[in-house]
């Protein structure tokens, strides 16, 4: 029997809960006014205590707080091409002439068609994050598409043109004390039962048998079973996104961040790094997104770190 005093438990916000398609993840964009790339990607390396001085409005301002902090490495990402949309469909695209990058893309250069991206309502940098300049393994080079913010679409198109073909660095990007998104792909924990996957409690030893199950899937009508009723099936490997992550530090040198033995199941990071607040979605390994926070509009202030601990 139902206890009423109880609420229903598992998030019905993230249906359905399947195998994400890409370690890429897809992203929103909001339109922003400054003639800049509006999101950055890098390869998440692990979780480290820092010290600082809280300038928030909390009950803590002005004291030393310790808390937990996610590395995130970042390596410069090389633009290839532009990409314009116009009633969000693509009107056309602007690649380099270097062929050999191209190829090494896995992309066929197509004869070149008359498009007037002036009409266009969004451009796109094409660009790709280079995994082999970290020390994780990967080879192939990841493609993906990142919104490029300004005024309007000559500002944008004449911005796309001065980076093609050039690498851009995070510090290009964010600055530290932004606020950001972070978008990745969680850590997959394959086909789990009902008890693990969404919370439900443990039947009584005697009741059928059986403990870890559901014991009643749904009412006597409809003559089917639900899809919200609580059933087994995959558990993570789910595209998530993180709202208002700050930003801490932007480094450039390596050696102030690594721990001895560098990280767990990761190693060393050898590119520029991103200190964020907090944790992220996803093991270490995984490509993580960034992009400008879409929900919080705050100037950037520098945060008072204190001290790293590894």
């Amino acid at each position: 029997m139902t206890d009423i005093r109880k609420p229903r438990k598992g998030s019905m916000a993230f249906r359905p809960k399947k195998r994400a398609k890409s370690q890429v993840p897809s992203m929103y964009w909001q339109e922003k006014g400054e003639k800049k790339l509006l999101g950055f990607a890098g390869y998440k390396a692990g979780m480290i205590q820092m010290t600082y001085v809280d300038d928030t409005n909390s009950p803590t301002k002005g004291k030393e707080v310790v808390s937990a902090g996610t590395v995130i490495e970042v390596p410069p990402m090389y633009v290839y091409g532009m990409r314009g949309y116009k009633n969000k469909r693509i009107i056309g695209d602007i690649l380099i002439e270097d062929e050999k990058m191209l190829k090494k893309l896995n992309i066929i250069k197509k004869t070149k068609k008359e498009t007037n991206f002036e009409e266009c309502e969004k451009i796109c940098a094409l660009v790709f994050a280079n995994p082999q300049k970290t020390s994780i393994g990967k080879k192939h080079p990841e493609r993906m598409e990142i919104s490029i913010g300004g005024a309007d679409a000559k500002e944008k198109i004449e911005y796309a043109k001065g980076i093609l073909g050039k690498e851009l660095k995070i510090s290009d990007v964010f600055k530290p004390g932004e606020y950001i998104d972070v978008v990745a792909i969680t850590k997959g924990k394959g086909w789990q039962g009902p008890v693990k996957r969404f919370g439900t409690s443990l039947q009584r030893r005697k009741a059928t048998g059986k403990r870890r199950h559901v014991g009643c899937l749904g009412p006597f009508h409809p003559g089917y079973v639900m899809y919200t009723s609580r059933q087994a099936g995959q558990m993570g490997y789910h595209r998530r996104t993180e709202l208002n992550k700050r930003i801490f530090k932007i480094g450039e040198n390596a050696e102030e961040i690594n721990p001895k033995s560098g990280f767990p199941n990761y190693g060393f990071v050898k590119n520029e790094y991103i200190l964020i607040k907090g944790s992220i979605p996803g093991p270490v390994k995984r490509l993580i997104r960034m992009r400008m926070a879409i929900r919080k509009d705050e100037p950037a202030k520098e945060p008072a770190l204190k001290e790293i601990l590894n």
